[in-house]
């Protein structure tokens, strides 16, 4: 006869352990054992010398368990390092073989299981979801061909365009080295003097700034990359996902106070509506660029401060991502789950994209530290059998069965791939090896973002983008106000006259501003 008390109508996050208790109110009660699975006699007392007497280093139980429980967690990410996941399956919808040869693409109807997680890039992991920050949407497909992971933002741009000053931007969107405080002056000091990063800072201050849920935003590949056909014909791609959920945002006050009532309100929101049976689904699509258009375009094609332009180069629709189950264990296949852009699947390659060229390396080397070599023979990482030539390590899991650790060898182990090879394209790399810095105004820094400003926001979305920017700015040093509006001041002169009358207004309570 079950006593379980009766489950009451909650949200489904709450009644995880209720669940699970109902799930397994038939079978035999287990006994708790070690890490190695010996029998525990009872479990919640030391060995002690009587009573009040000491605890006895022989007991081995005490020691298994506080040595596994002072390992427990591993460094987090520098980036992203809080974030929600989720699984479930890519569906081709339709055909772009013309394109590529991927195999994740291969016909219409093709299905690919796939996982997904959805982050913060600067707040710690403890940070409240709700704060204004660049969201990470980073897809891994678990294909035929092996994983292909596909590392995006919620944004189709970034701050920069080359990689060899991620390090610096991060910094200045994490904590100030001596106060261990946020500083707005670290921030607005190296965006002003880095006029690329106004297009994504327009973004960034926008409505879209804050997502009401990991739903309701789009992701991004937000590199440029390639692909290549089964003729071997090539092509650069970008990749979108568009929710079908449709775009929702939460005002900055409204962020603010759910910031204080519920921290997790994003990873609470995906748990319970795939729980529900309310799976998030997405639009995947691409835009394509011959390399004979990226040779004459006006602008840089690998510049991921730069979007494609729609009319230009059009949405491309390619198929449905679905998610449809929540982790089973956040440790082990969230926070464990580690995705490299140089996870790349035969048909898909990288482009001269400076950004992309240092995540190719960066990406798989902080899952290295983190936790450690092997991270790859993870099960969520890598669920079907390698067949490398590593060996050894930290944790690992799959010896190869016995086969060679070395190449080239007579004795069976694996050898090149013949369809890889055949699809790795033979790239011309013709220039003088120099230290070239992309980031000055014959890059052209303004045009795409005062097409935003002006035409693509509304008035009343220019309007609260100048006071979130006005909230931001109203900290920092005089002389970095005065920088900043100079700097917005490039995009549109009234943009910039509201900015200033903004900040002047906050100084001054009781001066009016119209904003």
């Amino acid at each position: 006869m079950s006593y379980l008390p009766h489950i009451k109508i909650r949200e489904p996050a709450s009644n995880q352990l209720l669940n699970y208790a109902k799930k397994i109110e038939d079978e035999e009660p287990q006994s708790a054992t070690t890490s190695s699975g010996n029998p525990i006699t009872y479990k919640d007392a030391t060995l002690t010398v009587g009573k009040r007497g000491t605890t006895l280093f022989q007991d081995w139980v005490l020691i298994d368990e506080l040595a596994h429980f002072s390992r427990e967690r591993v460094p987090e990410r520098v980036v992203h390092a809080k974030g929600a996941g989720a699984f479930g399956y890519f569906e081709v919808t339709h055909d772009i073989t013309q394109y590529t040869a991927a195999k994740v693409f291969a016909h219409i109807g093709k299905k690919t299981s796939i996982a997904v997680r959805f982050s913060q890039v600067a707040g710690e992991m403890g940070y409240p979801d709700t704060v204004r920050d660049v969201r990470g949407f980073a897809l891994k497909f678990y294909t035929e061909d092996g994983i292909w992971d596909l590392v995006g933002n919620n944004t189709p741009i970034f701050f920069i365009r080359d990689s060899i000053l991620f390090p610096s931007f991060i910094h200045i969107l994490k904590r100030n080295p001596v106060t261990h405080l946020r500083d707005w002056d670290m921030f607005w000091d190296m965006i002003t003097l880095r006029p690329e990063t106004m297009h994504q800072v327009l973004i960034f201050f926008s409505d879209r700034g804050i997502p009401a849920s990991y739903r309701n935003m789009h992701g991004y590949g937000s590199n440029t990359f390639a692909f290549v056909n089964d003729f071997g014909s090539f092509y650069y791609c970008k990749f979108h996902y568009k929710t079908d959920q449709g775009i929702r945002n939460l005002l900055s006050r409204d962020a603010t106070r759910i910031a204080g009532e519920d921290p997790d309100y994003l990873i609470r929101d995906l748990y319970n509506a795939i729980a529900s049976g309310n799976y998030p689904s997405y639009t995947f699509y691409i835009q394509i660029m011959t390399p004979e258009q990226a040779a004459s375009s006006p602008y840089d094609p690998f510049d991921v401060t730069k979007v494609w332009l729609h009319a230009e180069y059009p949405l491309i629709p390619v198929g449905k991502l679905v998610f449809n189950r929540n982790p089973k264990n956040y440790f082990a296949e969230v926070e464990q789950i580690g995705f490299d852009v140089a996870h790349l699947i035969p048909g898909i390659e990288p482009s001269p994209d400076r950004m992309l060229q240092g995540r190719l390396f960066n990406y798989g080397d902080t899952h290295r530290y983190r936790i450690g070599p092997n991270v790859s023979q993870l099960p969520v990482n890598s669920p079907f059998k390698l067949h490398n030539f590593s060996r050894d390590g930290p944790m690992t899991l799959d010896s190869q069965g016995g086969a060679p650790n070395y190449h080239p060898n007579s004795f069976g182990g694996p050898d090149s791939d013949k369809r890889a090879r055949d699809l790795s394209p033979v790239l011309p790399i013709v220039g003088n090896a120099a230290r070239y810095d992309n980031g000055g105004e014959e890059w052209d820094n303004y045009s795409q973002a005062r097409l935003l400003y002006q035409r693509v926001l509304n008035p009343e979305e220019r309007g609260r983008l100048i006071q979130n920017i006005v909230d931001g700015l109203k900290n920092a040093a005089d002389f970095l106000q005065d920088r900043a509006v100079k700097y917005f001041g490039n995009v549109d002169s009234d943009f910039a006259r509201r900015i200033k009358a903004g900040i002047q207004a906050e100084l001054q309570p009781h001066a009016h501003a119209e904003l």
